[in-house]
This record gives C-alpha cells, structure tokens and sequence, in this order.
C-alpha cells in the first residue's frame, strides 16, 4: 500500500523507493518544502497511488529490488499528466538515455533531498508541451456547459450548482474536453486524444474508472444521469441543459 506522509503544501508527489533511510529522509525534506507526498515500492501501488492523489510529480528509483521502473513509467503515463522523474546510478543514467522510457528527465543519484527538490521545482517552472485538452475557440473563460454547471478551464476549475468540485488532473480534462461539445456524443478514442494523446494505448476500462469518478464527483446517478450520459456503442455525452 502506498504510505502517505501528510504535509499541508499544495504540490503532490509520489516516490517510488525503498530504502526507508534514504527515502524517510527526502520524504520529509520535500514534506517540509511544501509537498504532500506518497511512498510507494511496487508497480500496482504506484499506479493506484497517482490515480488515488493525482500528482504533481513521480519520483522513480532504479535501484528500487524487482521493480520494473521502465514499467512503471509506462503505466503511469496512461494515468497521469505527472511529471516523471527517474533517479539512477550515474553510469546507468547514461545507458537508460536509450530506452524508450516515458520519463521527463533521469537525475543521477546519489543527489541530496535539496539538491533533487531544487531540480524538481526548476523543471516544474519551465513550460511544457502536453496535448491540448480543449480546442482553444470551444470553451474560453468561464463557460457554462450544462444547468448548474459551470467550467472555468484557464483556471481548471468547475462548480455544481455553485458547489466547488475537487476533480483530479485528469477528470477535469474529461469534463472540459465533453464540455467543449455540449450535446455530442465523443467517442472513447476521441476523449483518450483529447486527455492523454493520440499515442497512447488507453484501456476501456480505465476511460471508465475516469468517467465513474467524475460522475460520482457530479451527483450523477450512472441510470438517470444528469450531465454525464453513456450513449451505447458510441461513447459520453455531456447535456446542454
């Protein structure tokens, strides 16, 4: 399971590591540096973690015994807009550079906990290039998609009948992508182009865990829902009034 270690910062973070000396002790200096951070040691928690906490960041050791983190990356690219970064043995950085790795950036280690959480902020200030969720022209601003709900997407906020709705990464970009075609149905393969990229491989089952979530954040009753509706063989639709 992962071990969550509380902090009251506004950045989220996973590390995937463990040895608990080293890890307790970047752990908590990023604690201290305002993240809120999970620590995890397989694939399957991993995973779960950022699906349970959408991060901000994933930190990856390789050194981490039996664990895949090629594997890792790859799987948590099909489940979060996270910043990954992979932690490695200097040589092994080099020989890693190679592999068709979905990380951001690999970091040599050994490296300090202010040295790494340094990094991270720099690389976390500088733009980045991830696919657009919603077409520019379809939603600006504050947009009302649908009675009593409200989508601000600059400021990736959406309120129910005027209830804030704490939405993770990725079900605000579900909703903002059906939202930018009120009243049409979108496809499973449109939605996965429009939040994650045409180039990933996206499973059915997890399109539909994003749009479960979303809809229990929404009140939606899954028989009679009131903005989010399946359409049978086609896809979601989200209504216009």
């Amino acid at each position: 399971m992962a071990e969550p270690i509380p902090g009251s910062g506004r950045l989220r973070a996973v590390v995937v590591d463990d040895r608990r000396p080293v890890v307790g002790s970047l752990a908590h200096f990023m604690q201290r540096e305002q993240f809120v951070v999970h620590v995890t040691s397989s694939v399957d928690d991993t995973v779960q973690s950022a699906l349970d906490h959408d991060p901000d960041v994933v930190v990856v050791d390789l050194a981490v015994p039996g664990l895949d983190a090629f594997e890792v990356c790859r799987q948590l690219r099909s489940v979060t807009n996270a910043y990954l970064v992979v932690l490695s043995a200097r040589q092994r950085v080099l020989d890693a550079i190679g592999e068709p790795v979905a990380a951001d950036v690999f970091i040599a280690d050994p490296i300090s906990p202010r040295e790494l959480v340094a990094r991270l902020r720099a690389m976390m200030r500088r733009p980045r290039s991830m696919p657009d969720t919603v077409p520019a022209a379809s939603v600006k601003g504050s947009s009302r998609a649908s009675s009593g709900l409200r989508i601000d997407v600059p400021r990736r906020r959406a309120h129910s009948d005027g209830i804030p709705l704490a939405l993770t990464r990725i079900e605000f970009d579900v909703l903002a992508a059906l939202a930018a075609r009120p009243g049409v149905v979108l496809t499973r393969r449109q939605l996965v182009a429009a939040v994650w990229g045409d180039s990933r491989p996206i499973s059915r089952a997890l399109v539909e865990a994003h749009i479960g979530g979303l809809r229990r954040k929404l009140g939606d009753d899954p028989a009679a829902p009131r903005y989010v509706s399946t359409v049978r063989g086609s896809g979601y639709r989200l209504a216009t009034s």
